[in-house]
């Protein structure tokens, strides 16, 4: 059980108070329109979205779940935490399409290169994979975090898990409902320097009481390398190369829940810049909370600290290293990741429904109107995710890798309907939304099946459930192109008026413009710095 020293209940009193402060700022701000509550008017700079998708992506499951996967695995995740050069995609390429269409959420970017039955679609697949996997994922790891850190089993007969959880869902729930979108990237502000200070301290005492770098390595021996034998039952590397690309691709160039921080951008230079600062923090993780992963693995193994499983190796390190004075800290920055993924969640979801359901099926809605069932809609949300906690114990037993293995299902489809897409205007609307059913559906039937993998031995669909999980996901992937590609040879495609700036071969004079303006010497050096030290990290660990 941790015991908090008077210091660190001064720390954390301190990061509320400014939470609340920002928060009631926010709420200060005027909200004339949907504009304003779900994409922050439109006018965030670089900092506010460099500083929120980094917030949005790191959340309980990189502090539990990536700590876990280090404790277990060693270096063979970081390649999910390498992926700032797709980020950069992000920003150099897509950002054109996305800001200057001044779309509110994907699946409307979807109707507009192919069809309305294509957005509603993607907006199902998005609500229903956000509620099963990020909302059960982020709960899950920060009640296991508080009641490991803490210590505390039960408070008048209730399990402390359900406690912490409930209680971070229905904090986070209120401010999000109440601030908006502003709240969520000004709140993301100061929780990131928190989470990485916090973090940083874990890596800095640990290495100090493990005995340095090269004990690290020496007990992590066999975990050390990135890039492992073709053979490697868990993590080959043709599945590793492709596979996590597919899986990034869709997560940080397609998801509404990454995407919706730069529709925020006051322009598109504004936007470009926020992804490189979000690059240069994506760079971080697999330090701060991979590698303390793999500490907490050497110390176990010389017998100086003991969990009983993997995702309990960060809060163990909180619980059993750090000094009287520091745990304030590290608490807060634990409680900074779990709130501002939550919040981007919450959001996140809450437009999907009013923009994609609510306000096509009542066009007639006026903005006051649509700013309530936003709200409402981020309630119901919440209320989802409190219903969905106690299915969260079946999750499997490393967090991180239970989380990246189901994204590999719902990736591939999503993916190859965006790049198809945007690459060929030869793709056709019926070929996008039979690419997105056909991708859905073929990842839906692994998932069923897996639970039974061992019932299922011998039988016809055993390959299904045998495969690798990242061969799956590659497998996925070039089906539902060539499904596409052969619907769209048989079906009539969307006039070249239709597609004018939804593909790059019809961008657009004035787009292209728009791509290289205000461009100078800095957008390059720091594209190749960042690029320049992914490239150092693999060298260093292949």
């Amino acid at each position: 059980m941790v015991e908090l020293s008077t210091l660190d209940w001064l720390v954390l009193a301190g990061f509320f108070l400014l939470l609340l402060a920002v928060v009631y700022f926010s709420m200060r701000q005027k909200e004339e329109d949907t504009a304003d509550y779900f994409l922050a008017g439109r006018n965030a700079g670089w900092l506010v979205i460099g500083a929120s998708i980094f917030a949005s992506n790191i959340g309980s499951e990189h502090l539990v779940g990536l700590s876990g996967a280090g404790a277990q695995s060693g270096m063979a995740m970081a390649h999910w935490e390498l992926q700032s050069w797709i980020i950069l995609l992000l920003g150099w390429v897509f950002v054109p399409f996305y800001w200057s269409s001044k779309v509110y959420t994907m699946p409307e970017f979807l109707e507009r290169r192919y069809n309305s039955a294509s957005r509603t679609f993607l907006s199902v697949i998005s609500l229903v994979s956000y509620v099963l996997t990020k909302v059960a994922v982020t709960v899950y790891a920060g009640g296991i975090a508080f009641k490991t850190i803490l210590g505390i089993d039960s408070i008048w007969g209730i399990d402390f898990f359900w406690i912490s959880a409930l209680g971070l869902v229905i904090v986070t729930g209120i401010y999000t409902v109440l601030g908006g979108m502003k709240a969520i990237m000004w709140t993301s502000v100061l929780q990131t320097p928190v989470l990485i200070i916090g973090s940083v301290v874990i890596l800095v005492v640990g290495l100090d009481k493990v005995g340095g770098w090269a004990e690290v390595e020496r007990l992590n021996d066999a975990n050390m390398h990135l890039i492992r034998s073709a053979s490697d039952a868990e993590f080959p590397w043709p599945g590793i190369v492709f596979g996590s690309f597919i899986i990034g691709f869709w997560y940080w160039c397609t998801d509404q829940y990454i995407v919706q921080r730069v529709l925020s951008a006051k322009n598109i230079k504004a936007a470009r810049r926020g992804t490189m600062f979000a690059g240069y923090l994506k760079l971080l993780p697999v330090f701060i909370f991979l590698v303390p992963g793999m500490i907490a693995y050497a110390l176990q193994a010389k017998g100086i600290i003991s969990y009983d499983s993997a995702d309990q190796a960060f809060p163990t390190l909180v619980s059993e290293l750090l000094p009287a004075g520091v745990k304030g800290l590290v608490i807060g920055g634990l409680v900074a990741a779990l709130m501002s993924s939550l919040a981007s969640l919450f959001n996140s979801s809450a437009t999907l429904f009013t923009i994609d359901f609510y306000k096509k099926f009542k066009p007639e809605s006026s903005e006051k109107h649509l700013l309530k069932v936003g709200r409402m809609a981020t309630i119901v949300i919440v209320l989802l995710g409190i219903l969905w906690i106690p299915v969260m114990s079946l999750i499997a037993d490393v967090l991180y890798e239970y989380l990246q293995s189901v994204q590999s299902l719902i990736a591939p489809g999503i993916a190859a309907v965006f790049l198809l897409g945007l690459i060929s205007k030869r793709i056709t609307p019926s070929a996008g939304f039979i690419g997105l059913v056909s991708g859905f559906v073929l990842g839906m039937v692994r998932l069923v099946l897996l639970p039974f993998k061992e019932d299922l031995q011998g039988s016809a669909f055993a390959w299904i459930t045998n495969m690798n999980w990242l061969y799956y996901c590659i497998l996925l992937f070039v089906v539902v192109t060539a499904i596409m590609i052969l619907v769209s040879m048989v079906t009539q495609r969307a006039s070249d008026e239709k597609l004018k700036g939804l593909t790059f071969s019809s961008l657009g004079k004035e787009n292209m413009q728009a791509m290289i303006k205000d461009l100078d010497k800095w957008d390059y050096i720091h594209t190749v710095g960042i690029l320049g030290i992914t490239a150092l990290i693999y060298i260093r660990f292949w």
